[in-house]
């Protein structure tokens, strides 16, 4: 235990001299508009030192800031959720992440998210070549001509627009009087998702990699204790974190692995253990309300989707002849039923098992986590987002019961989830190696 103790405090440490180093310089104001893009002559364009009164700029967008009494508990939820390509820690302090940013006509910039000054809502006070941090996440201006280097910017603005039939929130920023409409991230969905090639690409290390990273850490240094221990004390009963881990293993081993897979379950246990312990870890740290925890990886449909097919690449690997005979052609039944019902049915249920995998998983993390944002909202939607002390104090009453029972909740599933998703992995891999049964019937 006194290694483990060792790590925490120098990674305890690190973060301090981080968030330090991150916050050592003042955040410079945004710029003062002196002019409008597209706008009349005579219109004012002006923003207070604090970033909570915008003026709405013509032609450049309507200001995000909400108005004084109004509390969109849904988009605070989904806004806390999301990834970011910073932590936030409380008000103005964010712990900053490197960025590896790549545009085609303007090559790569490295640096971190410290370099953008981010302030109120995770909005940048700066743009750095080209690049703005809105929402702690960093866009890029479409236009060419926007400065280079580091340049002072305003408060971000949006507008709604429809594009290719789906609606889009599209962002602006004023920079040296001019109005610049912004880019988001490249995503490679084709607009499914609402996403879609853009001008640059990000490579980032955002706040879910960095959990991601961090549960490997701490996954790795209690494994490796965990099998010092073993070696150590062979032929003695088990001990300290060895007495933990080593039922999880056997419960996976003997109750998972075993009856789904049959004799060469051994040969999966590696990856069926991976799966569930990285899941849980990555579940139990989002569970952690301050830093390093309150990321929603597995509520992320990206880190999902690579989860799911990590096991649709393993079950394929591992199929034999006679699972193709019962997928493509099954034995005994017509062929005109064949060909019309059975194997269309059995060649989508193939694509299927993975699309179960992954949407259970990212529905029921990400439901979660939206639950208890809304519950905290309460206070805000009956305080009349700070204007009613006495709505406040009635919503805090009512939210924080509820919130506390659905974390309690949320642990159950934690644990529920990494085993579902297991246990499901090792039935398809199971189904894959499937050998026959005497005559078919």
């Amino acid at each position: 235990m006194a290694g483990i103790r060792k790590y925490w405090i120098a990674l305890i440490f690190t973060g301090l001299g981080v968030v330090a180093f991150a916050q050592h310089d003042k955040h410079p104001q945004p710029q003062q508009s002196s002019e409008q893009h597209e706008a009349p002559a005579n219109a004012e364009n002006s923003h207070d030192a604090d970033h909570s009164t915008e003026a709405p700029h013509v032609g450049c967008g309507h200001p995000i800031v909400e108005k004084e009494g109004e509390f969109n508990a849904g988009e605070t939820a989904v806004h806390h959720i999301a990834d970011a390509n910073a932590i936030h820690v409380v008000g103005d302090f964010y712990i900053p992440l490197p960025c590896f940013l790549y545009a085609p006509a303007q090559g790569w910039t490295i640096t971190t998210t410290s370099a953008f000054h981010p302030h109120h809502h995770g909005n940048g006070a700066v743009a750095k070549d080209g690049y703005v941090l809105v929402h702690g996440s960093i866009q890029r201006a479409q236009d060419p001509s926007f400065p280079k280097g580091e340049v002072p910017v305003s408060e971000p603005t949006h507008e709604e627009r429809t594009v290719n039939g789906k609606k889009k929130d599209i962002y602006f920023v004023m920079a040296e009087g001019k109005c610049y409409e912004l880019d988001k991230k490249t995503t490679f969905d084709g607009g499914l998702m609402g996403g879609g090639v853009t001008s640059y690409y990000d490579y980032s290390i955002t706040r879910n990699v960095f959990t991601m990273l961090l549960t490997c850490l701490l996954l790795f240094f209690v494994f490796r204790r965990a099998a010092n221990a073993a070696t150590r004390t062979h032929g003695f009963a088990p001990k300290g974190l060895q007495n933990f881990i080593e039922p999880f293993y056997t419960f996976i081993r003997d109750d998972v692995a075993k009856p789904s897979i049959g004799p060469k379950y051994e040969k999966y246990m590696p990856y069926l253990m991976s799966a569930f312990f990285f899941i849980l870890g990555l579940n139990l740290i989002g569970q952690i309300p301050f830093f390093p925890g309150s990321a929603n990886v597995t509520g992320n449909i990206s880190v999902t989707i690579v989860l799911a097919l990590l096991t649709f690449i393993l079950m394929m690997a591992s199929t034999k002849k006679y699972f193709w005979e019962h997928t493509l052609w099954m034995p005994g039944v017509p062929a005109a039923l064949k060909i019309l019902i059975l194997t269309p049915v059995e060649i989508l249920g193939l694509f299927l098992k993975p699309f179960t995998l992954l949407l259970r998983l990212f529905a029921n993390i990400t439901a979660g986590h939206i639950v208890i944002m809304c519950f905290v909202g309460l206070i805000f939607i009956f305080g009349k987002a700070g204007t009613s002390v006495g709505g406040s104090v009635a919503g805090a009453a009512a939210a924080i019961p509820l919130s506390l029972f659905m974390m309690t909740l949320e642990l159950l599933v934690a644990f529920l989830q990494a085993f579902i998703f297991t246990m499901l992995s090792a039935t398809y891999i199971g189904m894959a190696l499937e050998e026959p049964h005497g005559d078919h019937h």
